[in-house]
């Protein structure tokens, strides 16, 4: 049984928003350019396997994810022929997997190429193992940093061709979704002079994730890696206004499971950090941060019955408490995430409040929270 089943919480995914905001961004890719959909971290928290044959449906023609784990849960899942790649590097030692399960990893030196040629020689594995070479042009993670490395990763990707597929180029820019282009523009100089050492070009040459497809199309590659854009969620925060409406996917509700009325000067919480100045109602909801409600939250507003109502005392793991205008009757909505009545609270509300950015907080509500999925019938 999946933990979180019978909870009154929930993610509200709304796969009309995720096929919107994919289907926008495919129109205004040229026909022959790719877009892979980023589905690393459950999709943001709105559920890998869910929102890949989402991605599909609006366009997508191959996968992005982080670990080989999750390429194998999208293989498992009955993503068998579509393309798939691991972002992150891959240990040698899982070379076999990434030939049963046909995906592509990231290599990042000469040495792995050369090790994972030879096992692939040795145990006679049936598919090529095929790799994008990464470029660290600035972003000081992964890839390679010269010519000359760049050089030496063809030579030996040419001499290991039996045994392996170079399918693909990239990089990653640090600052796409700054209003400040000039480090950008460092990185896409690095990033071509790095390309001449690459005279003959693999099928994917990509380095557009969500924020530089949206605001640097110039920087060219027939790839796009589409990301945190493809959730509703603008990869500059509130910056720069992004070239289409986006649609957020994510809504995060609960409900009231006790109301109690507290006399004045009644503490509330571990810490006892809260204390009443007045007769108060006191509601308690069944989130916390072991759901990804951070501690941080005290004193932030949620939506009861679509009213604003503030987190008082310090968020448990497991419950929170929040100040009610009035005695309100157990069940009545909550909402962290999203709209009630005429108010919405966003995913850039609650990282503003957190001092983080929206990403980390979709990627934070842990798996005690069910995702319940709704689309139109175009969908189903």
């Amino acid at each position: 049984m999946a933990v979180g089943k019978n909870r009154n919480a929930q993610l509200v995914i709304d796969e009309d928003a995720i096929f919107h905001n994919i289907s926008e961004e495919r129109k205004r890719l040229d026909s022959k350019s790719d877009l892979f959909m980023v589905v690393k971290a459950n999709a943001y928290g709105h559920g890998a396997v869910q929102v890949a044959g989402i991605a599909k449906a609006a366009g997508a023609t191959g996968f992005c994810v982080a670990i080989l784990d999750e390429a194998i849960q999208l293989r498992e899942a009955g993503f068998v022929s579509e393309p798939i790649l691991v972002l992150g590097l891959s240990d040698l030692n899982n070379v076999p997997l990434i030939s049963k399960y046909n995906v592509s990893v990231t290599v990042s030196s000469v040495d792995w190429i050369k090790q994972a040629a030879e096992l692939a020689q040795k145990l006679g594995l049936k598919n090529k193992i095929r790799v994008h070479l990464a470029l660290d042009t600035g972003m000081g993670r992964i890839g390679l940093q010269t010519v000359s490395e760049v050089k030496d990763a063809i030579v030996e990707l040419k001499r290991t061709s039996e045994y392996i597929d170079f399918e693909g180029v990239f990089t990653h820019f640090s600052t796409a979704d700054s209003t400040d282009d000039d480090y950008f523009q460092y990185q896409l100089d690095n990033f071509n002079e790095l390309m001449t050492a690459i005279p003959e070009k693999p099928r994917y040459v990509h380095v557009a994730n969500s924020a530089t497809s949206m605001w640097h199309k110039a920087a060219g590659g027939n790839m796009v890696r589409f990301g945190v854009a493809g959730y509703g969620l603008n990869p500059s925060g509130v910056a720069i206004a992004s070239p289409f409406k986006l649609e957020p996917a994510m809504s995060f509700t609960s409900e009231l499971i006790y109301v109690k009325e507290v006399q004045s000067g009644r503490s509330i919480g571990y810490g006892a950090t809260y204390t009443s100045d007045s007769r108060e109602w006191i509601g308690t909801v069944p989130v916390g941060y072991a759901d990804g409600v951070r501690r941080s939250m005290q004193g932030f507003s949620v939506l009861v019955d679509g009213q604003y109502c503030p987190i008082v005392g310090r968020v448990c793991m497991d419950q929170l408490m929040v100040r009610l205008p009035y005695k309100m009757p157990i069940g009545t909505k909550v909402t962290l995430v999203g709209t009630d009545h005429d108010h919405t609270i966003t995913l850039q509300d609650v990282a503003d409040y957190c001092h983080t950015i929206h990403y980390e907080i979709a990627c934070g509500y842990s798996s005690r929270l069910p995702r319940v999925y709704r689309s139109s019938d175009h969908l189903k």
